[in-house]
């Protein structure tokens, strides 16, 4: 998982380096008109368009029918138990096993990428955050209410206003931050003989930005992939800093990404069936 994660993070950080300084909603704008193209070529190649096609039209003459018969109710409930049977075989037709793993999986990986771009908010200079690293069972490190030696180290443009606050119920060191001007930073954390990195985005521009250094575990790799996993025997469990959630201005409205996102290809794959011959 992680090298994949790795190569993942490689190509989306070069594909959306061109977006870099310009508003969020540009780069999504891009992302959702390549991302619509590629589900109407799935879409056309695995679903069964001549089906479809006969499904739709058989609806659309039930449709007609009750406009024909308005009054006559036997007709008219016939008519839409036969539309019912034809939406649960149209959506049967649209929802394949096939079609939802060549279409749907994708767009979860890329989603997940997508939303460390997108999802979390630079930090500002001169906004304080907390950078936390949870430990593992006291087996790992000593017993739980004895604070373990520990150090935060920062590069220049980067202040570290507090001491290790040791949180014994949590097994949890917690440091506050305050970055001094805009940057991407790296931090290092030394907890007993290990040191371990953490990097800190500070910057304005459409950037990856990894909320929480998680350990090696699958199931944390596919949810946190911005940032190589923790080394397997670590004393931490995870790393965090505390970026705030991002809204993307969407035409004047403050709207979480994914929602933009899906909004923005839903549009471009109607506005564009017809060139790619889709029914949909």
């Amino acid at each position: 998982m992680s090298v994949l994660n790795a190569l993942l993070r490689g190509l989306v950080d070069f594909l959306l380096a061109p977006f870099r300084s310009l508003p969020p909603v540009a780069g999504l704008v891009i992302v959702s008109f390549v991302v619509s193209i590629f589900m109407l070529i799935v879409f056309k190649l695995v679903s069964d368009q001549k089906r479809l096609v006969a499904v739709k039209n058989q609806i659309t003459a039930c449709l007609f029918e009750i406009r024909l018969f308005s009054d006559d109710l036997p007709a008219i409930f016939r008519a839409q138990g036969e539309i019912l049977r034809h939406n649960l075989t149209y959506m049967r037709l649209s929802l394949s096993p096939k079609l939802v793993g060549l279409m749907i999986l994708p767009l979860v990986v890329l989603i997940a990428q997508l939303q460390f771009h997108y999802g979390y908010q630079g930090l500002k200079p001169g906004q304080a955050v907390l950078v936390k690293v949870q430990l593992k069972d006291a087996g790992s490190s000593g017993a739980s209410a004895v604070a373990p030696a520990a150090r935060l180290e920062a590069p220049a443009g980067l202040r570290v206003d507090t001491p290790a606050i040791w949180l014994p119920a949590l097994r949890e060191l917690a440091w506050q931050i305050t970055p001094e001007r805009e940057g991407a930073y790296e931090l290092k954390i030394t907890v007993g003989n290990e040191t371990l990195t953490k990097s800190v985005d500070a910057t304005r521009q459409v950037r990856r930005r990894s909320p929480v250094r998680v350990e090696p575990k699958l199931w944390k790799e596919f949810l946190y992939p911005a940032e190589d996993p923790l080394p397997a025997a670590s004393v931490a469990r995870e790393i965090s800093v505390g970026y705030l959630e991002n809204k993307v201005n969407f035409f004047g409205w403050g709207l979480n990404w994914m929602i933009a996102f899906f909004i923005l290809s839903i549009v471009f794959a109607f506005v564009l069936k017809g060139r790619f011959g889709v029914t949909i």
